[in-house]
């Protein structure tokens, strides 16, 4: 019996969010939701799992992808508007807003990491969730470190891949990577490797031999190793969310230097430093407002989910 009861009590928490009763509104919150992932799959300093993560679906999408016969068509009905909003938000970003992002490219990466600092808070007592001890704040400390290294000197490689099915296959994985390992930006690594703008144009255009390899590629990736991010998460729970917040915090910190306040993009903007900087902070700011908006809605799911495992 005691073997047992632990068992249940962790599938309860697990599935706690698809205990909560459906609504519009839910729908609509996840719908959003997988399309600031979606942008971020693409947007270049931003990586999509930290997004995932800041929103709350890190978790759940990690373990059902690594345990997919549990509760398949619930979670299937769960992820729906997920993964709807994620086709919407590359779309989006391809083609309806690639030329303001192209220009205010510093503005927009703003916004998102405005997302971040507005979760941080909660990502902490999310990590905490278990206890915190010495070795944790090591490994979020070194997790930073290295993930703002590798961005912060990532950049100064200039290589040229030719393009090619197997290669946009490997470009797919690289995403799908940046889904189980929050805090790397995949469309960094497409820049160093002068795939990103060809990218981008095959995406915009519909150019089915850039998006299908891209797919698969991603999907092969999240599917081969989700279940080992759900191991570790099982077994290391701790140091995994340390590990993941020391890549948010890092991967954070070197956006400012990489894309922020890269020459060029203060140029390509166009407006002069003091409205530069002023724009960039509006949308920082605009971008903490949001999530702390959207942390209120969460709030109110968490206290029905709450409500629901306590009859």
């Amino acid at each position: 019996m005691t073997s047992s009861e632990p068992t249940a009590t962790t599938h309860s928490n697990h599935d706690a969010h698809l205990e909560a009763p459906e609504s519009a509104g839910a729908w609509l919150v996840r719908l959003l939701k997988g399309i600031a992932v979606g942008v971020g799959f693409i947007l270049p300093g931003l990586s999509g799992g930290v997004l995932a993560v800041i929103f709350k679906i890190y978790d759940p999408m990690i373990r059902f992808l690594g345990n997919m016969r549990h509760r398949f068509l619930a979670n299937v009905r769960y992820f729906i508007p997920v993964g709807i909003g994620a086709l919407i938000g590359v779309w989006l970003f391809s083609v309806v807003v690639a030329a303001a992002f192209g220009r205010y490219e510093a503005a927009f990466v703003c916004l998102f990491i405005g997302f971040v600092i507005g979760t941080f808070p909660s990502l902490w007592r999310q990590a905490g969730k278990q206890g915190r001890r010495t070795k944790h704040l090591v490994v979020l400390a070194v997790s930073a470190v290295a993930i703002f290294l590798v961005m912060l000197f990532g950049g100064q490689i200039d290589l040229d891949v030719p393009p090619s099915i197997p290669v946009w296959f490997a470009s797919g994985a690289l995403i799908g990577l940046g889904v189980i390992v929050p805090g790397m930006s995949p469309s960094n690594f497409l820049i160093y490797f002068g795939l990103y703008d060809k990218m981008s144009a095959g995406l915009r255009d519909l150019d089915l031999s850039v998006a299908i390899p891209l797919f698969v590629g991603l999907v092969a990736c999240v599917l081969l190793f989700a279940k080992a991010a759900n191991w570790a998460f099982d077994t290391h729970y701790a140091g995994m969310y340390h590990f993941i917040l020391g890549m948010v915090i890092g991967s954070s910190l070197a956006i400012f230097p990489t894309v922020v306040f890269a020459p060029e993009a203060i140029e390509k903007a166009g407006l002069g430093l003091p409205a530069f900087l002023a724009f960039c902070a509006a949308m920082l700011v605009a971008g903490v407002v949001a999530s702390w908006l959207f942390s209120k809605v969460e709030d109110r799911y968490a206290s029905e989910r709450e409500a629901i495992e306590s009859r």
